[in-house]
């Protein structure tokens, strides 16, 4: 359910969660790819594990995230509730050369099969041998 209007106390909540460039950036890889995995983020914007982790708790803490447990993984997606509030923002950001970076730079790891969920499904295809 989408949050068709929203309190003061819920807008501040937004807009300090996404009060820091980090989490800018988190987000707007989160709103382009729908899910990601910590380790993938890292890996796409050069942030040690600590730093990724603790934006991503702020965020999630906000209300602003859902997070799902794969094995050792864990991964995020933004809650369908503000995806409206989100979508507008990035549509006014849409020509950021940091964000068109960031993502620029998730394409060629998700091309190279370097991501989390890549490792996943071999994983789990190496369990079920194809005809089984």
């Amino acid at each position: 359910m989408k949050l068709k209007h929203f309190n003061l106390s819920i807008g501040t909540q937004i807009m300090k969660a996404l009060g820091e460039e980090s989490r800018i950036r988190i987000m707007h890889l989160l709103y382009e790819n729908e899910e990601m995995c910590i380790s993938d983020i890292e890996l796409v914007l050069d942030y040690t594990q600590t730093k990724t982790s603790r934006h991503l708790i702020y965020m999630k803490n906000a209300g602003l995230l859902n997070v799902r447990k794969v094995d050792q993984w864990s991964f995020y997606s933004i809650k369908e509730e503000i995806s409206g509030i989100i979508e507008t923002i990035f549509n006014y950001m849409e020509k950021d050369t940091t964000l068109i970076e960031d993502q620029t730079t998730y394409n060629t790891l998700f091309s190279n099969r370097e991501l989390a969920i890549n490792k996943i499904e071999r994983r789990r295809m190496s369990h079920y041998p194809i005809g089984d």
